[in-house]
């Protein structure tokens, strides 16, 4: 059993040295992959320098930033094509901790579930560090999804994630139409609607500490358009 973790990049030189080790901690062998979009401050090169001594470290970089879900497009078809078995979304900056790692692959390898999503909105889940407007803002928009789109994932812009290689296999990853929090809700749309199973598990998620958020208006309003968009969506299982 093989599992990658996928974690993309731009501007996270003061994270990614520490994100990694703490990945390559856990018991579990997980291997990363990290996609960066040519971030001026180094963090490719600190990856680079990681590779020398650990084998199980992996770099694409691209030519310029293109956004979040392009990045996860790109990991997913470099984790496919080298054989993957469980292969994993998660940010540079510890909002998603490495230690729930080994409970989302447990959720998918053992305990019956297609993709596993780590959730901040099940009985457990929490949020630390945002303010309350962030917080209401984050919890109507996954409601406004599930009322919109008739599913029954809380959490439905997630972003840390546990895949079993053939959710990924059978979604077009080719006609995935969003990059920003609009492509996490149409991946979880996508492996309902191909008849996978999601489990929703309790997560810590942690704003975080160091470097700078990407967050902006422009993918607020991708996902609240895109939701409506993605009705019409054809799924060919």
């Amino acid at each position: 059993m093989k599992s990658i973790v996928i974690i993309p990049t731009y501007n996270e030189i003061e994270n990614i040295s520490n994100i990694i080790n703490a990945v390559l901690a856990k018991k579990d062998d997980f291997h990363i992959l990290i996609v960066d979009d040519q971030s001026p401050d180094g963090t490719a090169l600190v990856v680079k320098d990681l590779m020398k001594k650990h084998k199980t470290i992996f770099l694409e970089e691209r030519k310029e930033k293109s956004g979040l879900g392009t990045a996860y497009i790109h990991g997913f078809k470099w984790a496919l094509k080298n054989n993957y078995d469980y292969i994993f979304e998660m940010d540079a900056d510890f909002s998603h901790s490495p230690d729930d790692l080994p409970r989302l692959l447990y959720t998918c390898h053992k305990n019956g579930a297609d993709v596993c999503v780590g959730s901040r909105y099940v009985p457990g889940g929490k949020i630390i560090n945002w303010p309350k407007s962030r917080y209401w803002l984050s919890y109507y928009a996954s409601l406004y999804v599930r009322i919109i789109l008739g599913i029954k994932i809380k959490d439905t812009t997630a972003g840390f994630k546990c895949y079993s290689r053939k959710v990924l296999d059978k979604i077009d990853l080719n006609n995935i139409w969003f990059v920003g929090y609009a492509f996490q809700i149409e991946m979880k749309y996508s492996a309902i609607k191909l008849g996978f199973k999601i489990k929703e598990i309790p997560i810590h998620f942690k704003d975080r500490e160091l470097g700078q958020s990407k967050m902006n208006i422009g993918i607020f309003r991708e996902a609240f358009l895109g939701v409506l968009k993605l009705r019409s969506k054809k799924f060919e299982k």
